[in-house]
């Protein structure tokens, strides 16, 4: 089976690819910088990867890469978290996602013989925030920027794709994994400087990085999945819980919390994201019998800590 991915060179994206090939496929990485591609991903260690240039924003020679695989994962996305929302980076954040999704859609229609499964990213962000809900695939959409942002983005999806692709959009959660957010986090703890985020009270639903990819390249193997699927682990947890366990992994004491207001003067509009949260369960995956190697925070951060050591 040969996969096309985009977004491929970013945190989700390597491990995905690096996945794929242990699991004896081949991939076609898209990719906007072909030579930072080839670097990750070096032809004479790599073979069964080929580097293609690739403009998310417009039809070109890259879409002739597409004919003839057996799927595509469309990663591609600039980043949310840590940033102060500003006009500007607002409508990056649509545009990287929302735009980008509708010229692979269209790239699509333009193949006589389009790969049938599309598994598209998209981000628990659909379902806004609340402390009391929790939310599974068949919730409603929530409000704000980030909800809105993701139902235009699932929205791209579903216009005008060809009827023999199977779609299927993964919104996904916080991931954790060897490097991404956690690897800001790791020094702070590792100190003994860290401490719950505003009240504790917040969800936080997550996701190993490792039952991520797995969860794609079964979603694609499993013609009975389409539709949204969620990218979280079956046993979300408070902020507190989370600040617990990486404190009793680490063996470091976590008692200096972070005010709310601190990171909104820092963050503006984007501390939200770390501010509130939602509940989410990945229900569809479990019902289907996916099999999460990561199910608890704990033995998820006991693996990806073990590796940093």
């Amino acid at each position: 089976m040969t996969l096309a991915i985009t977004g491929g060179t970013g945190f989700i994206g390597t491990h995905l690819v690096e996945y794929a090939l242990s699991q004896g496929r081949q991939v076609i990485l898209l990719a906007r910088d072909k030579s930072k591609a080839e670097r990750l991903f070096p032809p004479v260690f790599f073979p069964k990867v080929t580097c293609v240039t690739y403009d998310p924003y417009q039809m070109g020679e890259w879409v002739q890469a597409l004919a003839g695989c057996e799927a595509v994962v469309n990663l591609a996305g600039a980043s949310i978290a840590g940033r102060r929302w500003t006009r500007a980076v607002k409508a990056e954040i649509r545009r990287s996602r929302v735009e980008t999704t509708k010229v692979l859609v269209q790239a699509l229609q333009t193949l006589d013989q389009p790969p049938p499964v599309l598994v598209n990213a998209s981000a628990i962000g659909f379902y806004g925030s609340d402390a009391n809900k929790t939310f599974d695939e068949y919730s409603f959409a929530g409000n704000g920027f980030l909800a809105d942002v993701c139902q235009g983005w699932e929205q791209a999806v579903d216009v005008g794709l060809p009827s023999t692709v199977r779609a299927v959009k993964v919104r996904i959660g916080v991931v954790l994994g060897y490097g991404g957010a956690l690897a800001r986090i790791l020094p702070i703890f590792q100190a003994g400087a860290g401490g719950v985020i505003g009240s504790g009270k917040q969800w936080f639903s997550w996701i190993h990085r490792s039952d991520l990819v797995r969860l794609i390249l079964w979603s694609i193997d499993n013609p009975a999945i389409k539709g949204v699927v969620n990218g979280t682990a079956p046993q979300p947890v408070t902020n507190a819980e989370f600040t617990t366990a990486l404190a009793q992994v680490l063996g470091r004491p976590a008692f200096l919390p972070v005010p709310a207001l601190a990171l909104q003067v820092l963050l503006g509009e984007s501390a939200s994201v770390i501010l509130e949260g939602q509940r989410v369960i990945p229900q569809k995956a479990q019902l289907n019998g996916f099999q999460f190697l990561y199910p608890d925070i704990v033995s998820a951060l006991q693996e990806i800590i073990g590796k940093s050591a």
